[in-house]
């Protein structure tokens, strides 16, 4: 383990099928004003959004409603949000919905009483929150992000082609979220196997970066194992419960800060892939999927003993007889094929992306330096040509 750190997280989870039954409870602890924040109506086709309102009433609680939260989330919709949410004297911001609707809320949440623009200075220049943040409550219906759990925060400018996520210290993580894994049953295909992704993807950028026997990495390791073993019974059998519940309560660990301590962290693919998500607005884990397999490719010669460990720790690649490369050969290869069987992109193309854009999405990738390799930008623009 690398460093000195301090590990806290303020977030009250309240897990299972009876979930929902605390949020009157947690309503009690925040004034009469409620914004009431959902996308674009899948709420109200299944169900979750006449049991909260319902529980909303109960409580004597004054609703305003901001819907039509995007799965990229603007800021011209954060400006709007904000004003509602000023205007109304909001005590608490209830997020219902998926990763973008969290992400949403907290951007709202810090960015209401800010008395700049808060893209400026949250997102270009990363300021710390120094005014009025209004506290969030969640309950998540798609998993994926993890922002149940944490302080991130993802917002996107069509106008400057920008993507960008503020990670807020924990003054901005949720109060408390509500996961019942039934209320993910509905979710459509592709967004259900876009968020298992994410969550890979949340916990290899962590996974893949240092070279010390981190207790972090084996934690990993293990909810790698889950999240594959868990997303191939989903695949077959949506309704499972037992498998949902696994991959809910593995997204939430894949990026609540746990398995970051003591460690250095990569994030690059996350940082291409959001700019990727600039230029075409897609679905977040598809621009992942789409960029992976070139970039790990690219960086496995700077940490091929972290690849060799994750072919046979998570893979269950046997290594006997076999050098180096052939073992990290195996893994990715078996990495891939899973990603095939799932039915994610696998390449940019299929998203909108062709070569005229790469410069541009180069251009706004930002740069971190916590991996096995610091990219600059002409590698940039060949993992993304590598993924076209």
């Amino acid at each position: 383990m690398l460093g000195n750190f301090c590990y806290a997280n303020p977030t009250r989870l309240y897990f299972g099928e009876n979930a929902l039954d605390f949020l009157q409870e947690e309503l009690s602890r925040y004034g009469k004003n409620i914004l009431l924040v959902y996308g674009g109506g899948s709420i109200k086709r299944n169900g979750v959004y006449e049991q909260v309102t319902a529980i909303l009433r109960e409580s004597g609680k004054t609703v305003f409603e901001d819907a039509g939260v995007m799965p990229n989330p603007t800021v011209d919709k954060l400006y709007e949000g904000c004003k509602r949410a000023r205007e109304n004297n909001v005590d608490l911001i209830l997020a219902v919905g998926g990763g973008s609707v969290c992400d949403y809320a907290k951007a709202v949440s810090v960015s209401a009483y800010c008395e700049e623009d808060p893209w400026e200075k949250y997102y270009l220049r990363m300021e710390d929150v120094d005014n009025r943040i209004i506290p969030v409550g969640c309950v998540l219906t798609m998993v994926g992000t993890g922002s149940e759990m944490n302080g991130g925060a993802v917002i996107t400018n069509h106008r400057t082609k920008q993507k960008i996520g503020h990670v807020f210290g924990d003054n901005v993580f949720p109060r408390f979220s509500i996961l019942n894994p039934v209320f993910t049953y509905t979710l459509p295909k592709y967004q259900m196997t876009a968020g298992f992704f994410d969550i890979m993807s949340h916990i290899l950028e962590q996974y893949f970066s240092g070279t010390d026997d981190n207790t972090s990495d084996y934690i990993a390791e293990g909810l790698l194992k889950s999240l594959i073993h868990s997303s191939r019974i989903a695949m077959k059998e949506p309704e499972d419960y037992e498998a949902r519940s696994n991959i809910m309560w593995i997204a939430t660990w894949a990026l609540n800060t746990l398995i970051a301590k003591g460690k250095s962290t990569d994030w690059m693919v996350h940082m291409i892939g959001q700019s990727v998500g600039a230029y075409t607005d897609a679905t977040h884990g598809m621009t992942l999927s789409a960029i992976s397999m070139a970039y790990y490719r690219h960086i496995l010669p700077y940490g091929l003993e972290k690849f060799k460990r994750y072919a046979v720790n998570v893979w269950n690649v046997d290594p006997q007889g076999k050098s180096g490369e052939e073992i990290v050969g195996e893994g990715l290869d078996r990495m891939e094929d899973y990603m095939r069987e799932l039915g994610l992109v696998m390449n940019l193309r299929s998203l909108g992306v062709d070569e005229a854009m790469l410069d541009g999405i180069a251009d706004g990738t930002i740069h971190m330096d916590g991996g096995y390799r610091d990219l600059p930008r002409e590698e940039i623009i060949s993992i993304l040509r590598d993924s076209l």
